[in-house]
């Protein structure tokens, strides 16, 4: 006959203190998380201070100086400003800068819309080998596709005009007659930025659902009411990326068109970037150009703004 032992059970003493690992670990893992995004975007914000920042926080006090690039900082108050705003100058090249925004934001979303619906069609042939044709201008310096183009369509040298020609016409007039040459830019500008606004709208066409357009095909609606009533208005997002970068890019043109023309003829076609180029470098005279700079960026700013208050009011409608 066997005897079993009891044992009991000690009860803790109410007085030891309480682990606190659980706490610790979870201290650590919120340090952790507060941590990590910081040191990851913390190579952005160094970049972003010191390319951005500190050369707009520079630009800033020296269009209040008479700067010209060397000796000391004379401040003189806003008579670079004054000066800006009665100098005709600038407002002619602020016009052309509008103008030709005007004109290439409309060109290159239709132009690049379109091909993105074409080679996201499920007919389409050799869609891989035309999406690196169609890609291949955006990886070339501007300064590289202006001097390409340039070499085209030369009045005297140039390759489009030996082709006219050739067939019994005249050479066109492409770096003195200013209409042709601002048609020159809109033409190299679509060419050389198409790509990327491209790829944005293939990715925003495939995220759309088949279902609505096959729906949609089942009720009778032909191929142009199926992208009206539906394609487009669900790409709105993207339209909306796609015109608030171009008509950035589109006001801050610069190395394509001096490589191109240099604002040519004389400066019917000087851009209002060119405008503080030459100023700023031709004419030293650093003070100034920084002013009318200042003025470029506010100009940005209020139009990204204007663009943003309409998307809202579309979201909210």
């Amino acid at each position: 006959m066997s005897v079993r032992t009891l044992t009991t059970p000690t009860t803790a003493d109410p007085t030891a203190p309480i682990p606190r690992a659980g706490r610790t670990r979870k201290r650590r893992t919120s340090t952790t998380h507060v941590l990590a995004p910081l040191v990851f975007i913390s190579v952005a914000v160094v970049l972003f201070l010191l390319f951005f920042v500190w050369p707009g926080a520079l630009g800033l006090l020296y269009s209040f100086t008479d700067y010209s690039g060397v000796g000391d900082l004379d401040f003189i108050g806003l008579d670079n400003y004054v000066d800006l705003f009665a100098d005709d100058a600038f407002y002619a090249s602020l016009a052309r800068t509008f103008l030709y925004t005007a004109l290439s934001v409309p060109l290159h979303y239709v132009v690049s819309l379109g091909i993105a619906m074409l080679l996201a069609s499920s007919l389409a042939k050799g869609k891989s080998s035309a999406r690196v044709i169609f890609f291949l201008p955006w990886l070339i310096s501007p300064i590289v596709a202006g001097v390409i183009w340039r070499w085209l369509f030369g009045e005297n040298f140039g390759f489009v005009n030996f082709v006219i020609t050739l067939l019994g016409g005249d050479g066109l007039h492409w770096q003195t007659d200013a209409s042709l040459a601002l048609a020159l830019i809109l033409i190299v500008s679509t060419w050389a930025t198409t790509a990327f606004n491209m790829l944005l709208f293939i990715a925003a066409i495939r995220n759309i659902p088949k279902s609505y357009l096959e729906a949609a095909e089942i009720d009778g609606a032909n191929a142009w009411v199926r992208f009206r009533r539906i394609t487009l208005p669900l790409l709105a997002p993207t339209s909306f990326m796609v015109i608030l970068l171009t008509t950035i890019g589109s006001m801050k043109e610069f190395a394509m068109v001096q490589a191109l023309n240099g604002g040519g003829p004389g400066t019917q076609n000087m851009f209002i970037v060119q405008y503080i180029y030459r100023t700023g470098f031709e004419r030293a005279d650093i003070g100034y150009a920084s002013a009318a700079s200042m003025v470029l960026m506010a100009i940005l700013v209020l139009i990204a703004l204007v663009q943003m208050q309409f998307d809202r009011k579309r979201d909210l409608a």
